[in-house]
């Protein structure tokens, strides 16, 4: 299992960690934009939203990996505020064989708190879900399921 802060940004993600980038050195592991993900009749987005950032991973050290995304209102728990300053997840990260733990953490986590995402198999490859817990904290579970 591994910890690591999950930043959001609105429409300035890609500037940020290019930013962070010539901060810590080496090469981002993932980037992805929201016209990468799979067409949806649910979901209408503009050129400007297709070019905003889906993921980012920078690999900080063999331990930290900072990650990002731009926020979307389509995309975001109901009555969720932007706020700059406060806009950060904690995310857990497992690997395949940590399913059950990723639905336990999920389950005992989120107990009296709001649920943004259940935990459910993604696009990409993972089970994933995203919650705020009874203390206002903000987590997300990814258990990676598939190589990328």
């Amino acid at each position: 299992m591994q910890l690591n802060h999950y930043l959001n940004f609105q429409g300035e993600a890609e500037t940020a960690f290019n930013f962070y980038k010539s901060v810590f050195g080496g090469e981002f592991a993932m980037l992805s934009r929201y016209g990468d993900m799979p067409p949806s009749e649910d979901i209408t987005l503009s050129d400007v939203d297709k070019n905003l950032i889906l993921h980012v991973s920078l690999p900080i050290n063999e331990f930290t990996v900072l990650m990002a995304s731009d926020t979307s209102e389509q995309f975001c728990a109901p009555n969720a505020v932007f706020i700059k300053g406060s806009n950060h997840y904690i995310s857990i990260n497992l690997d395949k064989h940590e399913q059950a733990e990723a639905q336990r953490l999920f389950d005992a986590l989120s107990v009296n708190g709001q649920i943004e995402m259940p935990l459910e198999k993604t696009f990409w490859g993972a089970l994933y879900g995203a919650f705020t817990d009874q203390f206002g904290v903000k987590w997300m579970i990814n258990c990676q399921l598939i190589e990328i």
